[in-house]
Formats: C-alpha cells, structure tokens, sequence
C-alpha cells in the first residue's frame, strides 16, 4: 500500500511539472506538511488545500519570484490583452521575458484603432515562468520566454463583431484550410513523414460555428507585429500569407517547418535576444 501511494504520488507530481512547470514543487510542499503536520486529514481535504495554495501561488508568489529572472506574467485583466481562456493562466503559461512584454504591450495597441469595440489581443501559449531550456510540451521552441502564440480575429458570419470570441475551446486546431491553387503545405510536410504537422486537428473543438475569420484585422495584426524592431521571426502558414495579402515587413515572415505543426490557426512571434 505505501508503494502504490509513493508511486501515486511520483505520477502527480512529474505530471504537474510537465504540465505547470510549479504544480510539482507546490504538491511536494503541501503533502510534506499534511504527512508531519496533520496526518489525520482526509485525501479530500487535503486537496482542497493544495488548490488554494497552488490558485494562491499562481497570482502572489510565482509572478514575484519570476520577475527575479525578468520573466513577467501576461496581463490576464487589461484594456487590450486576454488570455484565450484562464486556464493558460493557471497553468502558468503565461510568462514572457520583460522585452516581450513590453512588444505585446505596444502591439495590442493596434487594438484601440480596431472599429470592433471590445476586440483585444487574444494570447495563447507563450512560456513558463523559470529556467530557460524547460520544454513548453508540446511546442518545440516555447523555452526561454522570447517566444508567445496569438489568436487570430474573428467575426460572426454576419460580420458583427465576435467581442473575442474564438471557434476552438483550446484555442488550436480549428485551422484555415487551403483554397484554390494555394500552396497545401500541410499535404507537403505530412507526404514527407511529418505526421505530427495536423495533430492540433484533432484536439480543436470546435465550440462557435458562425465564426469566421476577419482578414482585415487578422492581416493589420500580423503586419503590426512585423513592423516592431524587437520582433524577429513570426510564423503563420503560407498560404494565409497569400490569401491575406500580408506584407513580408523586414524578411521576419517566416516558414516554421515541417518538424513544428501547423499556423493557420494562430500566429507565432519571437523577440531576438
């Protein structure tokens, strides 16, 4: 019995590290003190108590302690930047270095000029609070702080404004498809063995059909990232380049390979060091 509660906790605690980089230490912290301290404590009780400490940890001690190494949390309440959904921000997700966050301050201005009222810049994965070099999964890059996922823009068929609204629950993997004689480079890279370059597919639900995406506000946002001197690479599949018209501002304008996974359904932005 105490082996398969050992091996319990080992599973949990490498599962929250590899999910939340923190979860893990956090865990190890609350059920050392329930073991010398209050033994007598049911497991329910117990983990109600890690939930506590580990919300209370996410928005007071993490972000302190994580500005120590210039890492800074993405805003989850402001004027012109959002999380996709608060789990980016409870999964510690969320973190950039100070420089990138001084880019996303200034690119979500564009958002002011916007004629959608309430239309902000919509974040996804960016990277995680400590230690460069720890793996973002399952992004290959999203490992030191420099790089962060935005949300495309959409609106309702009808062309009223979505107020942010997103057709995918997790905010990946409801893609653009090609059209026409567009380049299908996921045909391309998944011919080539690549079999993981869709795989974003089947974990997007879509959850609001009547979205579409906003090419005008789509390509303003992408050729507002460009133009930005930090900003050094920026991906985003090729034939939404085509079908938007955006402008290759400076070469940053990239093709992230057949080894990464498909961007036709977020934009992905880098600051150089």
């Amino acid at each position: 019995m105490k082996f398969l509660k050992g091996l319990f906790h080992v599973l949990i605690i490498i599962i929250l590290t590899l999910v939340t980089q923190v979860g893990g230490v956090i865990w190890i912290i609350v059920f050392a003190f329930f073991k010398w301290c209050k033994p007598e404590w049911s497991l329910w009780k117990r983990l109600c108590v890690f939930c506590v400490v580990y919300i209370f940890s996410v928005f007071t001690i993490i972000p302190t302690a994580a500005s120590i190494d210039n890492r800074r949390m993405l805003p989850v309440f402001h004027e012109t930047i959002k999380p996709h959904n608060l789990g980016y921000v409870f999964l510690c997700r969320n973190y950039v270095r100070g420089d990138l966050y001084n880019v996303i301050k200034d690119v979500s201005a564009v958002y002011k000029e916007s004629p959608y009222l309430g239309t902000k810049l919509v974040y996804l994965d960016a990277g995680f609070p400590f230690i460069d070099g720890f793996p973002l999964l399952p992004h290959l890059s999203h490992n030191d702080g420099r790089k962060v996922d935005v949300a495309f823009v959409y609106n309702e068929a009808s062309g009223t404004s979505s107020h942010n609204s997103h057709p995918s629950l997790i905010g990946y993997g409801i893609y653009g498809g090609v059209q026409g004689n567009e380049v299908n480079q996921t045909q391309i890279c998944e011919d080539a063995g690549y079999w993981q370059y869709g795989y974003a597919g089947a974990l997007g639900i879509n959850i609001n059909h009547v979205l579409e995406l906003n090419k005008r506000e789509t390509k303003l946002l992408t050729e507002r990232i460009q133009s930005h001197h930090k900003v050094e690479k920026v991906f985003i599949e090729p034939h939404l380049i085509t079908r938007l018209g955006i402008k290759n501002i400076n070469f940053k304008l990239r093709f992230h390979g057949c080894h990464a996974v498909r961007h036709d359904d977020h934009i992905h932005f880098q600051v150089d060091r």
